[in-house]
């Protein structure tokens, strides 16, 4: 019914969800965006002020993972070796991952390359630069959405993918190509932190590690799951795209990365988006790994929504109130009911989309 008046139910579920500093950061700057301009002139999308202040943000986040896993995996090392110093366990166990995921992005951003013909677009060096610059923003991109998801509830997918298509126009990338890399790049973070969502839910139901026969089992299910998952959607992608496009049914933010596109760099631009990184810097850092308030308040400065503001400050302050009153005992049926406004903002926004056109 929200969803129906124009009231972005699924803002309101996520602030019932995720924490409470980074949606508060993230409606903080929904609101900036959406009144800056009226009150001031001043568009901050078209000075860059919002893709300025994600890199800062989101470089200090890759840095405060960094640390965050080392930090951890000391901790476990540790624990193993009965307080000996473990310099050397965090490189073992963090590094192999990261190098072969490096390695199979770097295979799947040739093989996209290939498939898509960009070598015409381009010369050999820079088809190589290419294939290893997509290769990074791919992992990159997973990192910080992931991070961010799983801190807050939310993806700012859309936001990262802006963020490397600004530095791949810098690069001098042509068109095409970059078409090729925003849609690379989105792809990889929601899949990444969807994946840990399902794989979270599924360790905490079995027990939270407590039976590891268990625990494997389940996970070797989950894993061939979403491979039966990833065969659905590309059939479903296979049969329903043209008729998608026929219509006219793409998301608002692929028309931000064609006029992005479109419009190509302008004089300066390095230099706006390493000043306003410094502030976006400075934001993440403050808050430390565990909010990814920098993260957040930079993807509502990347989104024109007022309401969206508002509708997450209420949700907020309404949640605030409740465990104030009852205490933890209120949360899991907020919980239920954040569900419910996720779920049934969903089904609106599509069953509208697919009425209206």
């Amino acid at each position: 019914t929200g969803q129906y008046f124009g009231r972005p139910m699924d803002v309101f579920g996520v602030c019932w969800i995720g924490n409470i500093w980074a949606l508060t950061m993230f409606g903080v700057g929904l609101l900036v965006r959406g009144y800056t301009e009226p009150l001031t002139g001043i568009d901050l999308s078209a000075r860059y002020v919002p893709h300025g202040v994600m890199i800062g943000a989101g470089l200090v986040a890759l840095v405060q993972i960094g640390i965050a896993t080392l930090y951890k995996e000391k901790e476990r090392a540790g624990e193993r070796g009965g307080g000996r110093r473990p310099d050397a366990t965090a490189p073992r166990e963090l590094g192999p991952p990261l190098r072969w995921g490096f390695l199979a992005f770097v295979a799947a951003a040739a093989v996209m390359a290939t498939a898509a013909g960009l070598y015409a677009e381009m010369s050999p060096g820079m088809l190589v630069a290419f294939v290893l610059f997509a290769a990074v923003a791919a992992l990159v991109s997973e990192l910080v959405v992931g991070i961010a998801a799983m801190h807050a509830g939310w993806f700012p997918a859309f936001a990262t993918a802006l963020i490397f298509l600004v530095l791949g126009m810098l690069m001098g990338f042509p068109a095409l190509p970059l078409a090729f890399l925003v849609g690379f790049t989105a792809a990889t973070g929601p899949a990444f932190a969807d994946m840990g969502y399902d794989l979270k839910a599924g360790w905490i139901m079995r027990g939270s590690g407590r039976y590891p026969e268990y625990e494997r089992q389940g996970r070797r299910e989950q894993y061939l799951a979403e491979l039966l998952g990833i065969g659905v959607a590309a059939l479903v992608v296979l049969l329903l795209y043209e008729s998608y496009f026929t219509r006219d049914l793409f998301p608002p933010v692929d028309r931000v990365y064609a006029a992005t596109i479109a419009a190509g760099t302008t004089p300066g631009l390095a230099t706006t988006l390493m000043l306003w990184a410094v502030p976006g810097a400075v934001v993440q850092w403050l808050g430390g790994p565990q909010r990814q308030i920098g993260i957040l308040f930079a993807t509502g400065l990347l989104i024109l929504n007022p309401i969206a503001g508002w509708t997450a400050l209420i949700a907020l302050t309404i949640r605030v109130i409740l465990l104030r009153k009852y205490g933890e005992r209120i949360q899991s049926p907020m919980y239920v009911l954040a569900g419910g406004f996720i779920a049934g903002s969903a089904l609106m926004s599509f069953g509208r989309g697919m009425v209206s056109k």
